[in-house]
């Protein structure tokens, strides 16, 4: 039933994919912890770039985003995030910068809804004993802020996990590119998007399950 897919590396696009996810969601929490941080910093500046950046970036299509990588910084602006002749992984690094950039706006604004979650005393304790913003920030709000939107943030996750398809737009050998191929160059179409769509729940329904008892386990009690 399946002799179809002998000879197009299933495993291989899957793992790509996988690797995408895991790549993409390490950067997108850095970067939306620091762009949370900027949300609610008392400087104006900073507070007003987190602000612009996050309302801008959720409404751009992430197909646009991920074509601009490719097309506006490497083949317009030449910055190839790696040898120029190696375009598999040129292609791999583009399009994990533009999962970061789109995915780190969600992930602000989850972590965000944590931090305003935690009681304001705890913050103003924190300044009257001296503790500047920067450490009331990381000692005191974002451990429990983590702890309150676990679930939030597996949703992020999940969805990252499917919007990993979408670098297939700029030649990312992942498992959209393929079952694109296949569906094109194959007579197995049911067959085929029931293999991938398989797939895609074998790599985000435990995701879900894990992190929504762990987010149960460490949520705050109040």
């Amino acid at each position: 039933m399946f002799d179809f897919l002998e000879g197009y590396d299933l495993l291989g696009s899957f793992w790509t994919t996988v690797q995408l996810t895991v790549f993409s969601g390490i950067g997108s929490l850095v970067w939306g912890t620091l762009l949370a941080a900027m949300r609610v910093s008392p400087v104006p500046l900073m507070r007003g770039f987190g602000t612009v950046y996050v309302n801008v970036v959720r409404n751009i299509p992430l197909t646009v985003i991920i074509v601009f990588t490719s097309l506006g910084l490497a083949d317009t602006f030449h910055i190839t995030l790696g040898a120029p002749d190696d375009l598999k992984a040129q292609g791999f690094r583009l399009a994990v910068l533009g999962l970061i950039v789109y995915h780190a706006a969600f992930v602000c604004e989850a972590i965000r809804s944590g931090i305003n979650t935690v009681p304001v005393g705890q913050a103003e304790a924190a300044r009257a004993i001296g503790l500047n913003f920067t450490q009331v920030l990381t000692l005191v709000v974002l451990p429990q802020a983590f702890r309150s939107v676990v679930a939030p943030l597996t949703n992020v996750l999940i969805a990252l996990t499917k919007n990993t398809t979408i670098a297939a737009a700029i030649g990312v050998a992942e498992a959209g590119l393929l079952m694109k191929e296949i569906v094109e160059t194959e007579a197995q179409l049911y067959a085929t998007v029931a293999i991938f769509a398989l797939g895609f729940v074998i790599l985000t329904l435990p995701t879900g399950l894990l992190l929504g008892w762990f987010g149960k386990r460490v949520a705050v009690k109040r």
